[in-house]
């Protein structure tokens, strides 16, 4: 039986949040290929997992922190909400990282997840794309790709809904449809994705 891990992280309910919608669309699409399939699921801004202490380096067991590596060794396919806050991820998002990462087990020489499909819809309010003014400060991809691909040896794909606060902001009105022409592409790409795992 297939298992797909789906993690969200928007401080927004639902449709308000871009990245929770264009997931949910690729989550959809995935347990419609997979009737008989299992979805492991954890709103990490509704409900929290601890901020990793001393006590859970030294033994992760007794904090809850093996769940949550378990959770991530039992699925085949792992899908995840990362939001753009502050040019970074949430927060929530982070110490669901730092959990999981677990060196000699997760992380290391031979990681447990090693080859593993995940992948992030990664929503932003503007663009950071090469050539934008705000190219250097893309620090979402480039820190999931280091943290997923690089210590956990997962095979990370990205889809990207951007300029999302054209609709509300004034200033921005001349790229609506730069952001529903991303809006729809992000859509499309769920779907592919989805149906290519």
């Amino acid at each position: 039986m297939a298992t797909l891990l789906h993690i969200d992280s928007s401080a927004f309910p639902g449709d308000a949040s871009h990245s929770r919608s264009v997931a949910a669309v690729f989550r959809r699409t995935w347990e419609e290929q997979h009737p008989d399939g299992a979805v492991i699921y954890r709103d990490v801004a509704a409900e929290p997992v601890p901020h990793i202490t001393a006590e859970g380096h030294r033994n992760p067991g007794a904090t809850g922190r093996l769940v949550l590596i378990e959770e991530l060794e039992r699925a085949d396919a792992v899908l995840i909400g990362a939001p753009m806050y502050n040019y970074g991820i949430p927060s929530t998002l982070k110490a669901w990282l730092d959990n999981v990462i677990l060196p000699g087990r997760t992380s290391g020489e031979s990681p447990s997840c090693q080859g593993k499909p995940v992948t992030v819809v990664a929503s932003r309010g503007g663009s950071y794309e090469p050539g934008t003014p705000r190219e250097g400060f893309e620090f979402v991809r480039n820190y999931l790709r280091a943290v997923l691909a690089g210590s956990l040896g997962l095979e990370v794909g990205f889809i990207v809904p951007e300029l999302t606060m054209a609709p509300r902001n004034p200033a921005m009105s001349a790229l609506v449809p730069q952001y529903e022409a991303s809006r729809e592409r992000a859509l499309e790409e769920a779907v592919v994705l989805a149906k290519r795992l």
